[in-house]
């Protein structure tokens, strides 16, 4: 799920703040004290103070400098501290990694900027449009609001998972669609993440409250059967949200709300964390190499590859000219890591190629940008060698698990793009 660094509530609230900015930017000066005191602050500002805090003494070792200024920048934004904003943003983009600010709902306040409209030329000039996919599928129905998607190859579906309904859809490649159980999933939260256990085939998924901080893990038979849901016990707010299964049975899941990713034991069905090289900045997409040893963590600053033999992680370099940061979908594929990148202001789906020693990126190659299978795509499956992608997920229509408006609606389209 993107935007994981404000709650999605506050992004109603976000182009007030930078609206109420913006003239400072025209003026091309600081505003007086009596200005900065009647601006309301948003109700998380101590919290992203102290992310700024964290971020700043991260910027000088960080493996990807761009991702730590585009963080700041949103940070700044958000607090409505838009000068300082800008000028971040401007150093962001002129390393020339990918970063597209010209989509993020944070900057929508920036937009009639000659300086941010500057910074907006200067991408696209880099970074020209790529439009390979094609529609796969596409559903009956408008209100599913998708996030997970998964490919059964035994029983030759696709599952969708929808937050909207909270319920799993199934999809043959033919685009026939039905419920997957419905009868089961009267009572789950919203479906976020899914993956098929390598070992019997069975499904598991996440599922999360955003309002609440509930979060379960579900497990289900092939069939549709519900035959478990697990959640931790403690008191803290939690959004288990995307999931990958070892073949020995063991699930790692990235936690957005928590910043964590938690390792999964289903034998005695308990839940621990994962200790990384550094703090997680809402840690999302997640894949294990082709040897079942690597696993590869997104967060909003890159991706982690955490050596499970040894416990020992570190970041994974990206390649010259490019980012990492921000997959909400992280898929193996043939020594490459494919990516959704969400949280980059625009989003694109890419690949990147990894040296055998799968600690940096060799090669990064845009597959799909500011297309029209680019809207608000979210996460995706690989069939043979072909990666189908939710492309149009209209998580921007709903707050608070309720849809804002239903003439916005549209049928969820799956894209599908060649791998090489």
């Amino acid at each position: 799920m993107p935007l994981r660094l404000f709650p999605r509530s506050a992004l109603l609230l976000m182009s007030l703040f930078s609206a109420a900015a913006l003239a400072s930017i025209l003026a091309a000066q600081e505003p007086d004290a009596a200005t900065k005191g009647s601006l309301a602050e948003p109700m998380d500002a101590a919290e992203v103070r102290e992310r700024i805090a964290l971020l700043e003494k991260m910027l000088p070792t960080s493996a990807d400098r761009g991702a730590v200024l585009y963080l700041l920048a949103s940070s700044k934004e958000h607090l409505g501290e838009t000068l300082e904003a800008l000028k971040l943003l401007k150093e962001c983009v002129e390393r020339d990694e990918g970063f597209d600010p010209s989509g993020d709902p944070v900057f929508a306040g920036l937009r009639p900027s000659h300086d941010f409209q500057v910074l907006v030329d200067r991408v696209h000039q880099k970074f020209p449009v790529v439009a390979k996919a094609r529609l796969a599928l596409e559903t009956e129905e408008k209100d599913l609001i998708p996030e997970g998607l998964a490919w059964d190859a035994s029983r030759n579906v696709f599952y969708l998972g929808s937050l909207a309904q909270r319920k799993i859809v199934k999809i043959s490649p033919d685009n026939q669609a039905g419920e997957f159980a419905p009868s089961a999933h009267e009572t789950i939260l919203p479906v976020l993440g899914i993956r098929l256990d390598p070992g019997d085939n069975s499904v598991w998924a996440n599922s999360a409250d955003e309002t609440t901080g509930r979060s379960e893990l579900l497990h289900l038979s092939g069939e549709g059967a519900l035959l478990g849901r697990f959640a931790l016990t403690d008191a803290g707010k939690h959004e288990l949200n995307d999931l990958a299964i070892r073949k020995n049975g063991e699930i790692f899941i990235t936690d957005s709300a928590s910043n964590l990713v938690f390792r999964f034991e289903p034998s005695t069905h308990t839940f621990a964390p994962v200790h990384l090289h550094r703090e997680t900045f809402a840690p999302n997409g997640i894949t294990l190499g082709e040897d079942d040893n690597a696993l590869y963590i997104a967060d909003d600053l890159g991706i982690i590859r955490l050596d499970l033999a040894t416990a020992t992680s570190q970041d994974v370099a990206p390649a010259p000219r490019s980012t990492m940061a921000g997959a909400d979908g992280l898929y193996w594929y043939k020594g490459s890591l494919i990516a959704i990148q969400n949280d980059i202001g625009t989003p694109r789906v890419a690949a990147f190629r990894l040296a055998k020693d799968g600690l940096r990126a060799t090669q990064a190659n845009i597959l799909e940008y500011r297309s029209p299978f680019t809207i608000l795509p979210t996460t995706g499956a690989i069939r043979d060698s072909d990666f189908y992608f939710i492309s149009n997920s209209g998580l921007d229509n709903l707050n608070d698990g309720k849809i804002m408006d239903v003439t916005a609606l549209q049928r969820t389209r799956i894209a599908m793009l060649h791998l090489p």
